[in-house]
């Protein structure tokens, strides 16, 4: 195949002891599978062509014909927590990895993993895996340090071109192509030194996050294709989604009143008058900030059409090496798509062309809104437009299903006990609790298999609870999460309820008809709340 381009008891707080079990014989690399783990940043659920939409991702597309796509599958609505429940299969509150109301100030994004949360290539280096990473971490500690054997953090500026301020720039740099290129070299030097060994590489790109950067040939290829606006994409993606089997049914209403989640009114000042901070009807903009919206969602797709080139060169590799049918590769996103905007790094320049290193723009609540089609809200709340991630599962060897849909519900921190389900690795811990996630494999052979009993969400203040097809959720838009005053009591929070059975966008609050069930599973939040507490404060 060629590509196109609950939780237990109290533990000792004595130092953590793994073992990792494996067959007492010495397996070849063909008898265990390969792993590839590929995550975007800021992608929107349906920004890929095969979850409805329009940018050109003939890849993934490919990868899903010949695989899986889950339809639930969730994150944490944000990066940091996200690729630390990915790596370590628990909860981010469980590893002082994201804050937590009653929580120390050493948690959060810049919070230290208790030692006994060790990452999945940790796990697999020990059981003869060698073990790779390119691009972002965002992570506690460096990936040396925690089992990876070879790292390239893409960190040569706060944009995707080497930064402006440098004397000698490398004007043919730009970050998602540097990832692939560091993915490719590890896997070519693998092939070369390390053929009896599997592996396992782990793909962090940071597209489409702002600054919206993206090369001038890629941007011409989408330049006019946003000018009807967002109303009208995310009514053509709502159909394709139908169109392909996507259990999409409903679709959101655009919320006028929800901007940014963080006010910047000096930036936006500095953007000029073709920004626009709240998601109006798109005939009520002037031509200005039509054309500059417009402009600014070309980049976004132009930054996710090179990131699918880049995925396409990486299984251009794994062909050439014979290794695709045994390669488990999964890809997703860290969060819904962003409605930030702001201004950092080296700045921006209104005279320089959108796009170019000289610019720091950001997509905006409105563009954002049709990236995460079908659903509410964007990256940092917790409804289903924050935490909803495409996932795509391809495996030939081992996955026998070709272009289904799996409604099964599933979570980022089911990444790393699944990974070690396949690879039979089982770990026996006598300090920690046990992962938080589940392995899905069960779920490769049949659709409906329930792995979640419930899943637990939380991010500055807003918060969340899924049990079956109930959710209950709180959007904070006071902002008081955000200041980092988060309070244990949780009284005064107003709970909506929905059935996403039936109501997967969360546009009818059940709250008023089911009081009972919403202080029953309000309740089980904060009991859960306080587990992970307990969890992340010892040692």
């Amino acid at each position: 195949m060629t590509f196109l381009v609950p939780l237990t008891t109290v533990w000792a707080r004595t130092a953590v002891v793994l073992t990792v079990m494996f067959c007492a014989h010495q397996a070849l690399a063909g008898d265990r599978p390969n792993f590839l783990v590929i995550i975007a940043d800021d992608m929107g659920y349906s920004d890929a062509g095969c979850y409805g939409g329009e940018i050109e991702t003939p890849n993934l597309d490919q990868l899903a014909a010949g695989g899986l796509r889950f339809t639930q599958f969730y994150n944490t609505a944000r990066c940091w927590p996200t690729r630390s429940a990915l790596v370590t299969g628990y909860y981010p509150q469980q590893i002082r990895r994201d804050g937590l109301p009653g929580a120390p100030k050493d948690f959060g994004g810049r919070g230290k993993r208790p030692e006994w949360a060790k990452t999945i290539a940790d796990y697999l280096k020990s059981a003869g895996y060698r073990t790779y990473h390119s691009g972002k971490w965002h992570i506690d500690g460096e990936p040396t340090k925690h089992g990876f054997d070879r790292s390239d953090q893409t960190t040569r500026g706060p944009g995707f071109f080497e930064t402006i301020k440098k004397k000698t720039r490398d004007p043919e740099y730009y970050e998602t192509i540097h990832t692939a290129d560091f993915a490719i070299d590890c896997l070519k030097d693998h092939a070369a030194n390390f053929s009896d060994k599997p592996f396992f590489a782990y793909v962090a790109f940071r597209a489409p996050h702002f600054p919206l950067h993206a090369l001038p040939e890629d941007i011409a290829r989408y330049r006019d294709r946003y000018t009807q606006g967002w109303d009208v994409l995310r009514k053509q993606r709502h159909q394709r989604q139908q169109e392909l089997g996507l259990n999409a049914a409903d679709l959101s209403a655009t919320e006028p009143n929800v901007g940014p989640p963080y006010a910047f009114p000096e930036h936006i000042k500095q953007l000029g008058s073709g920004e626009v901070n709240r998601p109006l009807p798109w005939d009520e903009l002037t031509p200005d900030q039509q054309q500059f919206q417009a402009a600014k969602m070309a980049i976004h797709a132009a930054m996710i059409d090179r990131m699918d080139r880049s995925i396409g060169r990486i299984c251009d590799q794994l062909n050439a090496m014979d290794e695709m049918d045994n390669t488990f590769i999964c890809f997703l996103s860290d969060n819904g798509a962003s409605a930030e905007i702001m201004v950092r790094g080296d700045g921006h320049d209104p005279a320089a062309a959108m796009g170019s290193a000289e610019t720091y723009l950001c997509l905006g609540p409105g563009f954002s809104s049709a990236a995460n089609t079908p659903f509410r809200r964007h990256k940092t709340w917790v409804h289903e437009g924050g935490i909803s991630t495409p996932f795509i599962v391809h495996w030939p060897k081992g996955i026998k299903a070709k272009s289904e849909w799996r409604s099964t519900v599933g979570h980022v921190i089911d990444i790393a006990p699944t990974i070690l389900d396949l690879a039979d690795i089982k770990v026996e811990q006598s300090q920690g609790p046990p992962m938080s996630g589940k392995s899905l494999k069960p779920a490769f052979s049949s659709d409906g298999v329930v792995v979640h009993d419930e899943l637990w969400f939380y991010h500055e203040g807003n918060r969340a609870l899924r049990q079956g097809n109930w959710k209950i959720v709180f959007a904070d838009d006071s902002n008081a999460g955000r200041r980092g005053v988060d309070k244990e009591d949780a009284t005064d929070v107003t709970w909506c309820l929905y059935d996403l059975s039936t109501d997967r966008a969360e546009q009818h609050d059940l709250s008023e008809a089911e009081p009972e069930r919403v202080k029953a599973m309000a309740t089980r939040w904060d009991k859960l709340r306080s587990q992970f507490l307990s969890q992340a404060t010892q040692n």
